[in-house]
């Protein structure tokens, strides 16, 4: 299983999740920081773009051939969900299943706010000191390249997964909080249907942003049995 993290997180935000969820099916566990975030090498800003397609299309994939690892089952949150199903369009048969947790496909009016009302928070709050802890003196780069790539434009017009989406192979599930502040639940049902009968999506109440988190046990017993009715796990080692 391969671990994706969010738009502002990193191998430390993902707290237990990952050894639960490893520990649950059986199967082993990557789990590392993009370029840019925790103790990772520096990103080059501004982010274009592409940098969710990018880092799908080409620098995942180059990752596990560069570690030699051949079958994959995906777990992305966030920006990392979007990568996750970048990743399952591209490499085709490798991805044995696909699980996304607020994966984003477009940015609605709860992204926007969202982001907006982070922005204030970051300003008038210890929010930057609690991210400093895991992301150093990086913090307010990583911040502000969130930020802004969001809010352009031009980033919003050109974000089109429809033919990755169409590309996915694997079985998937996708799962959003119904109480996400970052995307309205049509994010969900947009996914499955680019996916087509494939994918499966969940609205988990009383969950935000954050299932894996708010609804831990939950979300591991759902990806475990969405992992086992797939016959996913007899290959996991």
């Amino acid at each position: 299983m391969v671990f994706l993290h969010e738009s502002l997180g990193s191998i430390a935000l993902w707290r237990k999740f990952p050894e639960k969820l490893a520990k649950a099916t059986g199967c082993d566990a990557l789990i590392y920081n993009r370029q840019g975030y925790g103790h990772s090498s520096d990103e080059e800003l501004p982010r274009p773009h592409d940098y969710l397609e990018t880092a799908g299309e080409q620098w995942l994939p180059r990752l596990l051939d560069k570690l030699e690892i051949r079958d994959v089952v995906l777990i992305g949150h966030s920006d990392g969900g979007s990568i996750a199903l970048v990743t399952a369009g591209t490499m085709g048969g490798r991805v044995k299943a696909l699980a996304t947790m607020a994966a984003h496909i477009y940015a609605d009016h709860l992204t926007l706010a969202g982001i907006e009302e982070m922005a204030v928070r970051y300003r008038e709050t210890d929010i930057r000191d609690r991210l400093a802890r895991y992301h150093g003196n990086r913090t307010d780069d990583l911040f502000n390249a969130w930020q802004t790539v969001w809010r352009d434009e031009g980033f919003q017009a050109a974000m089109d997964f429809s033919r990755w989406l169409a590309a996915i192979e694997c079985p998937a599930i996708i799962i959003q909080g119904e109480n996400d502040e970052y995307g309205v639940p049509e994010q969900v049902t947009d996914i499955v249907a680019g996916i087509g009968p494939k994918a499966r999506g969940v609205l988990l109440e009383d969950a935000g942003h954050s299932p894996h988190l708010e609804k831990q046990d939950q979300v591991v017993e759902l990806l475990y049995d969405f992992l086992r009715s797939e016959s996913v796990l007899k290959n996991c080692n």
